[in-house]
This record gives C-alpha cells, structure tokens and sequence, in this order.
C-alpha cells in the first residue's frame, strides 16, 4: 500500500513521539522536524549520551557548564510553543541538576561559574523558582564582576586613547595629564641620582567635550547560538556607557526588539532583561537601530550575530547599503566570545562585505582595540588581519 501525504504525515509524527528506536517502521526525519527531534532527544533519550541528560558518569553543577545548553534553550524556543518549552524547560532544569545547585549556595561557592552558566541561568530565569532567583543574581553578579577585573581597564583605555585629544591644555587635572607629551617635554628635568624626570610642565588633555564625541550601538543577537556573546556584549556596554565621551546604546532581538540602553548602569540587570533564543529578524533589528541614530558619520554599529536572517535579507541589505552611505561604520562579529568563529552564513557575510560591512569572529581580549579602531576611523579590514582575524572577503559565498 502507497503511503498517502497524510499518512506519511502522521508517520513522521509518531516518529517524533517515540524517538530513534521507531525510525526503522516510520521513518528517517528531515530537515526542521529532524532538528525537533534532536533538541527532543537532547533532553529526554534516556542513556544521556547527547551532553544534557542526566548519566551514570556526569555530575551536575561541579564542572564547567556546557555551550550547548543555553543553544538548546534557545533552538526548544524556535521549534515548539510556549506551553510546551516552559515543561521541557521545567524538565531540563531537573534533569542538568540545575535546581540542586541553585537551592543550595554552598554548591555554588564550588561550582564553576562561567559565562556559559551564566547563559543557562538567564536561558532559565523564567522558570527558575522565585525562591532561587537572589542566588542565580549571585552566580551571575559573580561573574560579571570577575569579567569587569579583567576587561574593564583595557576597554575604558583604548576608547578613551582613541577618543580626539588634539586640543591641549597647560594646566591640567590629574587625570586629563597626557603622560607620553609631558615626558617628552621635560626629558631634560632627567635626575641621575633619583633615576627619574621632575616634570616642570605639565601637558593635559582638552576639556572633556560637552556632548560625546562617538555613537557606539551594539546590537546583539539573543538567539540561544549566541549566548557567551550576549554576555560579554553586556559587559563591554556597559564599561562604554559609563564614559562621558561615547553614547552607548544597547539593542537585542530574535524576532522581537528589546532597547536595553536604560539598563547599562548594571550588567546584571540588563542580562535578566534579555531573552535567550527564538527566531532571529535581523533586518527589523537594524532598522530599529537605523532609527535611533541622530549623527551617522559619528556613529559605530556592531550587529553580533551569526546571520541567519529569519527576516527579509533584500531589505537587510538596502539598510546596511543606506547606513553605510549615510557614514555610519557599520561591523558584523559573528561571535564575540573565545570559542572562535562559530557556524555563519557565510553568503550574507559575503554580501554585506560587498558593501563595505566587514565581518569576522572577535575575542573578548581584542574587542577593546577594535572598538579604538573604529573610532579612529581605520580601515577595519586591516584591522582584523593584522590581529590574525580573518574577514569574510567580498564575494565570498
């Protein structure tokens, strides 16, 4: 008998309901509904062997958390309703003992926490019991605090040593002294025995100007896929908000458009205020972000994202054609984490590098120096190769 279309239909649903055991009397699945299957089987194949599932040889809450958890979170979000991604949410958080550890701070003091926990918890904190809420903030606040020792001085120093400093003045606070010209100028106040200069003159920096000399948007995608790189986005706006000199605005998006920029004050804040996972609308994102800009030619747009666009590329692309007309240095970072260049689509790369909008993977360690780079207004291509980051070339597909 010739299976009918709603015959193989209804196959292909019992494959999904009873897993890889029923492939040999249902059938192979393909394409979105195999994807359903894998996210199914991620969480509930009982042998544990997919990475997040509970198994006789894993422990729970001890070691580093896995990335493939917040992008599991994130892809339940693209496939299946509401109700049925808070159960399977309520079961993951069971079944990666996540609830053990957050219940119990003394694990958590033990716990590894890293940027990927701190994924899987804002990827969760609509399920997680209200209860629990102030230690997930604890394990976040931890991190966050433990990423601004390390990234904070250098971001803070590269924007503000790239920033205009042409005007100079001779009486200068401490902190607008321009160390480098001040030693120059009194290299003949050299004391032997001491081994050090007497500055007799002190050369300083112009005023700090009024209004800010930069626009920064970044505007990040918060699909699952790009979890660490929501983090560290955070963290960077955050550091760039807080200098008087560059506006900072913060925007994420999956299908929805989220303005974060109120909340770069607080890190840990902003990151319980983005929603991991979903569709992805680049396109609407960045006309959002086209809409907010006031000077084009002043303005740096970062769109953090891998390019799969759920939304209209044709029109992706007359945006990033206009913004870039209209002077605004537009730049895609495909991940912005030390996991390097993730999975992209490599023929929108190619076309937005067509049109002057470079793409390329970046570190955390390297964001700082990008980021004086475009305030500099270099050629970014340039760039990325001397720091061993490899641009998508133009025509590329």
């Amino acid at each position: 008998m010739t299976n009918s279309p709603l015959n193989e239909e209804g196959l292909r649903r019992w494959r999904l309901v009873l897993g890889g055991e029923a492939e040999g009397s249902c059938g192979k699945l393909s394409g979105q509904m195999a994807e359903m299957d894998q996210a199914l089987a991620a969480l509930y194949d009982a042998d544990g062997k997919n990475g997040l599932g509970k198994s006789s040889e894993r422990r729970g809450g001890r070691g580093g958390s896995s990335p493939s958890v917040a992008r599991w979170l994130g892809d339940i979000r693209k496939y299946f309703p509401t109700s049925v991604v808070q159960v399977m949410q309520r079961d993951a958080l069971e079944r990666l003992d996540l609830r053990e550890l957050l219940l119990q701070p003394e694990m958590l003091e033990s716990a590894h926490a890293d940027v990927h926990l701190v994924a899987n918890l804002i990827a969760l904190s609509g399920v997680i019991p209200a209860s629990t809420k102030e230690t997930a903030r604890m394990v976040v606040r931890k991190v966050v605090d433990e990423l601004l020792k390390k990234l904070e001085e250098p971001m803070r120093s590269a924007v503000t040593g790239a920033l205009d400093r042409s005007q100079r003045n001779r009486r200068p606070r401490h902190s607008e002294i321009d160390w480098n010209r001040t030693i120059r100028a009194n290299l003949r106040h050299w004391q032997e025995e001491y081994r050090t200069i007497v500055p007799q003159q002190l050369i300083g920096y112009g005023r700090k100007a009024r209004s800010p000399q930069r626009e920064v948007v970044l505007c990040i995608d918060q699909s699952g896929s790009m979890a660490a790189s929501v983090v560290y986005s955070s963290i960077f706006g955050a550091v760039m908000a807080s200098l008087p000199a560059v506006a900072t605005k913060m925007v994420v998006f999956d299908t929805n458009i989220v303005d974060l920029t109120d909340q770069l004050d607080d890190p840990v804040e902003l990151l319980f205020g983005v929603q991991l996972g979903g569709g992805t609308d680049i396109n609407g994102a960045v006309g959002y972000c086209q809409s907010i800009i006031r000077e084009p030619r002043n303005t740096i747009l970062v769109l953090i994202s891998d390019l799969y666009e759920g939304g209209v590329e044709a029109n992706l692309l007359r945006r990033a054609a206009s913004l870039v007309e209209s002077g605004v240095q537009f730049i895609t970072l495909l991940a912005l984490s030390d996991e390097g260049a993730p999975s992209y689509d490599r023929a929108l790369a190619a076309k937005l590098a067509a049109l002057g909008v470079p793409s390329f993977a970046c570190t955390p360690n390297a964001f700082p120096d990008l980021m004086a780079a475009a305030i500099r207004k270099e050629d970014i291509n340039a760039w990325a190769a001397t720091h061993g980051l490899v641009a998508t070339p133009k025509g590329q597909s």
